[in-house]
Order: C-alpha cells, then structure tokens, then sequence
C-alpha cells in the first residue's frame, strides 16, 4: 500500500522547477562527449539590458574550456587522412586550452602529447598538462616572428621528429569546420533561430569563423561582434584595414596580430575592444551576481554582450556569447588581490562604465 506520507514525483519536480527531460544526457567516452553544452541565460545582464543575453557553456566541456572541440576536430580528421596513426605524437604550440584539449582526447586514444606554450601563462594550466601526461616544454614569449615563437618551435619539433602530427590549430581548417559543424547549429538550435547578435573574442579564429558562417547562412542579418583584447590588432584591421595594436592584456589565449587562415573564414560586421578594467569587474560581477565563475577569455565577451545589450536597452535583443573556459584555471592570478593590485586591475561595478 502506498504511504500516505509519500510524495507524489510529479508534484515534487513542479515544486522545483523540472519540467522533463526533453534532451537526453550524452554517453560516451571523452571525445564523444565534446560538445552539446548548455546556453545560459545571464540573468543579470538581461534585467539590466532589457535583452535575452546568453553565454554558451563550454567550460562544461571534458577538457574545461572551447578549445576541446577544436582538439577534437584536428584529431578526428587527421586520423580519417591518415595523418595520425596509432604509437603517434601529437605536437602543439598553444596558450594553454588547445593543448589541454588535445592532450584530454590524446589521454583517451593513447596518443602521446607534447606541448610547447609560452611561459607567462596562468600555471594552472601547466598542472593542468602535466596532470594529463603531457610533456610540457615552456619557452619565452616574444613575437611570432621570431623563430623561438611557442608555434614555430612546436612545428619545428614535429618536423623533425618520426611518427609525429602537428596540430597546428591556427591555419588547420579542421578547427573552423568543427565549430561550423557543431557550435553554430546548437547555439542556432538553442535559440530556437532568433538570435540577433553573436560576439566573441578570436585567438585562432575558429570559434568566431566556425559560429558566424553557420549562423550566416541560416539568417544574414544575424549582427557577428568580434570582440578584442587590447594588444590584439583584429579589431584595427575589421575597422580600418589594418593589423595594428595599443595597450596589453592579462587575458590568455584569445588577441592576435596576424590573419590565421580560420580568422580568413569569418563573416564578422563589427569589432570592438574591450579593456582589462571592464573585463576584470565583468569576471568579478557574474561570479557574485549570476554564481558562474569565468575565466577572463569568457568575462570579456560578456562585457562585450553587455555592451551590446546597453546599445539596444529594452529591445530584447537576444544576444549569444562564449564561455570558453572556467575562472578557476586562473584562479591563483584572478582570485589573488595581490596580482590585482600589481596589475591595477580591481574589480568595479559594471555600470560604473
């Protein structure tokens, strides 16, 4: 006999909110399950917008951050080339996130992984790679001409060494068409076709790229931000034409100065820079405000949203940006109040701006 005690189920999911499960969870080993990662709705930028402002969740990826899905295409269409074969070594020059996501999916295929990044770079990420059995190789960071650049020396590495692959996620394609692939059509799916604008920051391009072409193609009018760092100069050649740079950045992996052939591929309508100060307090404001904890790649597309959504006050806009990665890969910088005070960087309201 039932108890009369005995909640009825679903009275008790009503209660809290659970309306079914209209999407099955994806199983899988680590690779099959990059990707498909929850859109969230920013609920403070929205109130303050009057529009929909949503980031896509790819902290959530197995790796931690955007970059799985791009190691996840390189490796997947080098193996089907033939480019990578079992007992390979894969080599990579990377800030940080490429790398732990090639080695994530290399750890889960048996590849061996050798990572060559610039060593000013936030050290949970070393941990990160090493944690991964990943050889680490940190090299001075100085500028893309010079042959001890992390990219030319991680190419140089898998030149000359047997049985190896080099990732080479700048000018590989495979990056593009992975987010071409699979970012744009969740994003464009979750948003049930109805977004206004996508903004986002650009290190390789192949986010950027991959997401406007697909959205393009389903809505032209779909308004594509990129969004830069100071110290980058993409926003200067979208604006003017030219690569050219002020100013630095704390923020790791996204800003360039050079066209990368997946950059080549983006259908972008509008640049803008977004500086550390904003960045900062938008990292600070959507972990008390909104309880998610971004890294700063993430925070400054957010302010970039914001921004946006301040231009179309009280027009619903709906707005869609990336969270590429967790705050707690830099959190022994970020979370510091020492480095933050060294780098003139603490934390204000976002609308003090």
């Amino acid at each position: 006999m039932q108890s009369a005690n005995l909640v009825d189920l679903s009275l008790l999911l009503t209660k809290y909110g659970v309306k079914g499960f209209t999407m099955p969870m994806a199983t899988g080993n680590v690779s099959q399950i990059i990707g498909n990662t929850p859109l969230i709705k920013i609920d403070s930028l929205s109130r303050l917008t009057g529009c929909e402002i949503y980031g896509k969740a790819e902290f959530l990826n197995p790796g931690g951050s955007v970059k799985d899905r791009a190691a996840k295409g390189i490796i997947h269409e080098a193996e089907l080339s033939g480019l990578l074969k079992p007992n390979f070594s894969i080599y990579e020059g990377t800030a940080g996130n490429t790398g732990i996501g090639l080695a994530t999916v290399a750890a889960q295929k048996g590849y061996r992984c050798v990572i060559v990044m610039p060593d000013n770079q936030a050290p949970e990420k070393f941990q990160t790679l090493k944690a991964l059995g990943a050889e680490v190789i940190a090299v001075k960071p100085c500028p893309f001409a010079d042959q001890n650049h992390f990219y030319h020396t991680a190419r140089k590495m898998a030149e000359s060494s047997a049985n190896s692959f080099w990732a080479n996620q700048f000018e590989n394609l495979a990056n593009f068409r992975m987010h071409l692939t699979t970012t744009g059509p969740e994003i464009y799916s979750d948003t049930n076709g109805k977004i206004d604008i996508f903004a986002a920051a650009s290190g390789t391009g192949g986010t950027l790229a991959g997401v406007s072409t697909y959205l393009k193609s389903k809505n032209p009018k779909t308004h594509i931000v990129l969004v830069d760092p100071e110290g980058s100069g993409l926003c200067s050649y979208i604006q003017s034409g030219e690569i050219k740079a002020s100013g630095s950045s704390v923020t790791e992996g996204i800003g360039i100065m050079r066209l990368t052939a997946n950059f080549k591929e983006a259908k972008i309508d509008e640049a803008m820079t977004i500086n550390d100060q904003k960045m900062i307090s938008m990292l600070y404001h959507l972990a008390e405000q909104d309880g998610l904890l971004v890294g700063t790649s993430a925070a400054l597309n957010m302010f970039a949203a914001y921004e946006l959504g301040r231009r179309h006050q009280g027009q619903g806009k709906v707005i869609v940006s990336i969270l590429c990665d967790s705050a707690l890969r830099y959190q022994s910088r970020i979370f510091n109040p020492d480095w933050l005070k060294e780098k003139n960087l603490l934390p204000q309201p976002i609308d003090s701006f």
